[in-house]
């Protein structure tokens, strides 16, 4: 990047981020995540480094942040209340580390962890031990005097315990975060959605926006938590860890969750801990503040710039980021639907580096308006193959290319139709290469003929020979016909051919999800082999005939009949019969969980595969997406966003070893 463009692209980012925390900030207004917000402020700073000649005094970076409402009286705190450095990886941690042990020339006293709790910061201000004065932390100087919202806040106490106290003081100021529970806030946009309202984006701004209401009674109404993390007044504390114990004494909520380590490895093992268990917490936390635990090194440290030396906020691997659109591009799946997927500049989020999007289809580029170039929001939850969010559209330089939807499949050149009522786009060329590809990967991967060792490599490399064209064709194959190939020897050849037989023998289930019928993923594969004696007896029946069976509807349905009735598909199904490929019985373990409907959410002690086979032999149905008609979301470790939405719909959750014990009562 030159200098010219980057100081065009600083300017750009800096309006735009100003744009985005007056709304956030001022406005109570989320027009993007505070993520994705940290993703331009860190490009601006990196920018800023590059280039320290093109800093100018109205830089985000240069300012602490925030406005005081005019609605409010204005307060002017006793002491300034400064932002924080962020980090986003453990080397940031070890440079700030440096730093410090350089400036005090000994090393660190130990450090004190605490969870940041997504929230509105306040200054409590008691005078004798009676809360007098509350107030926002505004631009860090002057703030708002919210006192009579925050006298709603049960857990901040009206008047001190000042027992426990060292010293008397006449004048005590802590700050806090105020917050809103995960569950308070899921009842409210439960409330919020049965009024035909809009519903709220965050528990954050949902907050902000009560602690900022002219009349009390709504905060009231809010059901608002509090927690004290700073005892700004010298009340004898030696570490901050004394001083947390001192608040809670004093009668203020704290963190059970903050811990005191002797050193960064400590850190970093708390950091780790809480990044996998923070969306099984009651509040929502972006990521810790690591806090220097000795008073006189903090206070030898001191602060420089915007900042408190002493502390860092380390950032969790976001779910969401900003990141550049480099090429948008079109694959073409095994029905022979053209999927667009936004290439980018690869980025971090939620802890993986993330190079591709989804665009679905061409319906979504026209909603976002996404153009070559754009800066965008990305968005990854759990497994979820990433999507773009949001398009920043105030970033753009007009040099952005707009992208044409295809005419022509971009692999066999065969014009594309979109059938009415849907939103993909078609490939005409049943005999598509990419077609014929993705088809055979869907028929001998682990959900269909679960051939072992046959990967998508291998099944490339036996099309380009010209040995199969359908999945009948792998059961025709000989060692033979796998010698002269590369990278196969006289061991590997067969082992394949010895794996192919195996699949021969396959469950009804299997057999049907490996035929590659259009909307019939595996759950619904099991209801027809529960529902047909035989795949003679499925054939034959009419789309009506299988719209009477539970979660078959007439999308599928028609789909199903149509297959079947399919002269090339019939062809198909007879080579498979010649080649002896049979069906096995379904098996069934029992019905305890029949009817019942289950999503799975998070990493689990088991393959996905394998649980989500036993809750079918118990009779059950799994699902990728949650919804009013589920009855349980079983949820591991590092859960996504199907937590969340359980949680808002009143699903039932239950981990792990619960499964276990209903499939074994």
């Amino acid at each position: 990047m030159t200098k010219a463009e980057a100081r065009e692209r600083i300017e750009k980012l800096k309006k735009a981020i100003n744009r985005y925390r007056y709304e956030y900030h001022v406005l109570d207004k989320l027009e993007i995540s505070e993520a994705a917000l940290d993703g331009l402020k860190y490009e601006l700073a990196k920018l800023e480094r590059e280039y320290p000649d093109l800093i100018t005094p109205d830089s985000p970076t240069q300012r602490i942040g925030g406005v005081a409402l005019s609605k409010f009286a204005k307060v002017t705190h006793s002491k300034p209340v400064l932002s924080l450095e962020d980090a986003f990886h453990h080397s940031d941690l070890e440079e700030w580390e440096e730093r410090n042990k350089k400036l005090l020339r000994e090393p660190i006293g130990g450090y004190y962890c605490e969870l940041k709790f997504d929230g509105l910061s306040v200054i409590l201000t008691y005078e004798n031990g009676v809360f007098v004065r509350g107030a926002t932390r505004g631009d860090g100087k002057v703030g708002e005097d919210v006192t009579q919202n925050l006298k709603t806040v049960e857990s901040i106490p009206l008047r001190l315990e000042l027992d426990a106290l060292k010293k008397a003081l006449r004048t005590i100021e802590v700050r806090g975060e105020v917050v809103m529970p995960k569950k308070t806030f899921e009842a409210l946009n439960r409330h919020q959605k049965k009024q035909g309202l809009p519903l709220y984006a965050n528990p954050r701004n949902i907050a902000a926006g009560s602690i900022r209401q002219l009349n009390p009674q709504i905060t009231a109404d809010r059901k608002l938590d509090c927690f004290v993390f700073d005892l700004i007044s010298d009340c004898g504390q030696r570490t901050h860890e004394e001083a947390h114990s001192l608040v809670a004494k004093m009668g203020f909520k704290t963190s059970r969750y903050n811990e005191g380590v002797k050193n960064l490895d400590g850190v970093v093992q708390f950091l780790k801990k809480w990044e996998t268990k923070r969306d099984s917490l009651p509040y929502t936390t972006d990521g810790s503040v690591i806090v220097v635990n000795d008073i006189r090194q903090e206070q030898r440290l001191g602060s420089v710039g915007k900042a408190d030396r002493w502390m860092i906020a380390y950032k969790f691997a976001a779910e969401q980021a900003t990141t550049r659109v480099e090429d948008i591009i079109v694959q073409v799946g095994r029905t022979g639907a053209l999927t667009p997927v936004a290439i980018l500049s690869p980025v971090r989020v939620a802890g993986t580096t993330v190079s591709r999007a989804t665009l679905h289809n061409e319906d979504e580029i026209r909603r976002l308006d996404i153009r070559i170039g754009d800066t965008v929001i990305i968005q990854k939850a759990g497994d979820i193959i990433p999507d773009v969010v949001q398009v920043l559209t105030k970033l753009r330089s007009g040099k952005e290319k707009v992208f044409h939807f295809p005419k022509a499949c971009p692999i066999c050149g065969s014009p594309v139709h979109r059938p009415e009522g849907e939103v993909a786009h078609y490939c005409t060329n049943r005999r598509c290469y990419a077609q014929q590809r993705e088809s055979l990967i869907h028929s001998v991967g682990k959900k269909g003929f679960d051939i072992e060792g046959l990967g998508a490599a291998i099944v490339e490399q036996l099309m380009q020979a010209g040995l199969v064209r359908d999945a009948a064709d792998f059961f025709a194959l000989t060692e033979e016909d796998l010698l002269p190939l590369e990278r196969f020897a006289e061991k590997s050849a067969e082992n394949l051919v010895e794996s192919i037989k195996k699949a021969k023998h396959v469950s009804f289930s299997k057999y049907i999800y490996a035929l590659g019928i259009r909307h019939v993923g595996d759950g619904t594969a099991l209801v027809l082999a529960r529902a047909f004696p035989t795949l003679a007896a499925l054939s034959r029946v009419s789309a009506e005939g299988l719209e009477h069976i539970s979660e078959v509807g007439p999308v599928i349905a028609k789909s199903i009949a149509a297959w079947f009735a399919d002269e090339h598909n019939k062809c198909l199904l007879a080579k498979l019969r010649a080649h002896g490929v049979k069906v096995k019985a379904v098996e069934q373990a029992g019905a305890v969980l029949a009817g019942k409907k289950f999503v799975l959410t998070g990493s689990l002690p088991e393959e996905r595969e394998a649980i989500e086979e036993q809750i079918r032999r118990a009779g059950g149905t799994v699902s990728g997406s949650v919804s009013k008609k589920t009855d349980f979301v079983v949820v591991g470790d590092n859960p996504g966003s199907k937590l969340t939405t359980a949680r808002t719909l009143d699903v039932r959750t239950i981990d792990y070893a619960e499964l276990k014990r209903i499939l074994a009562s």
